[in-house]
């Protein structure tokens, strides 16, 4: 199942701009902060799919019967692209877990490339809910790869992926490699994937412009 939180207006559309925007992305804390925001508001939507119980709190007047979270999720992220948005989760799952996963492109030619993942650091992940964030799903092929590292540490019960930016290729390339109890939280879907595999109109190199660009 994918949610496309464009499909209808909100205040999401504001960060989506700021992001895009080439001016506003010469200050990297802005930017950071709009990644952390729309991530803020994917972690609420994703927490309206969790289960709950119902518990009773002493208050200094009296009880009151309240529902809270039946069980945290795992908080994983891509890095380093992944860690604005990480930051935007764990203000609402603030008590969640969290698994960090390292992966990059090695070229063979500006077109073609493998992902590699050469650094995972999780907790306990078999029979817990996933919530993968990563800024943006271009190809799928990252997500992909993470996805078959993480497996190999245990098998999720469910699994959220949340992206800021999607393309329809990369939804459906993850649509047919992860099991079948995986949501898809996006703020948008951009139409085009260049041959290099980079989103059009996008907003460029998500690490670079959150965190200075790479040498």
């Amino acid at each position: 199942m994918v949610h496309n939180l464009s499909d209808s207006d909100s205040i999401i559309g504001n960060y989506l701009a700021e992001l895009r925007d080439v001016d506003i992305q010469k200050d990297p804390m802005r930017f950071r902060a709009n990644l952390e925001r729309i991530a803020e508001i994917m972690a609420y939507e994703i927490s309206k799919k969790l289960k709950y119980k119902a518990i009773d709190v002493e208050t200094p007047l009296g009880i009151a019967p309240s529902k809270v979270l039946e069980e945290q999720p795992v908080l994983i992220t891509i890095l380093r692209a992944g860690l604005a948005m990480h930051s935007g989760f764990l203000r609402y799952f603030d008590r969640a877990e969290s698994a960090y996963v390292s992966a990059y492109r090695k070229h063979t030619t500006p077109e073609a490339f493998e992902i590699y993942v050469e650094y995972l650091a999780a907790p306990v992940l078999d029979n817990r809910i996933w919530i993968i964030s990563d800024p943006m799903l271009a190809s799928g092929n990252s997500m992909n790869t993470v996805f078959d590292a993480l497996k190999e540490q245990g098998i999720p019960k469910k699994i959220y992926i949340a992206a800021a930016i999607a393309t329809k290729e990369a939804i459906e390339r993850v649509k047919s490699h992860f099991p079948g109890n995986t949501e898809i939280f996006v703020a948008v879907v951009d139409k085009e994937l260049t041959a290099q595999s980079y989103i059009v109109p996008g907003l460029g190199d998500a690490g670079d412009l959150a965190f200075g660009e790479k040498v």
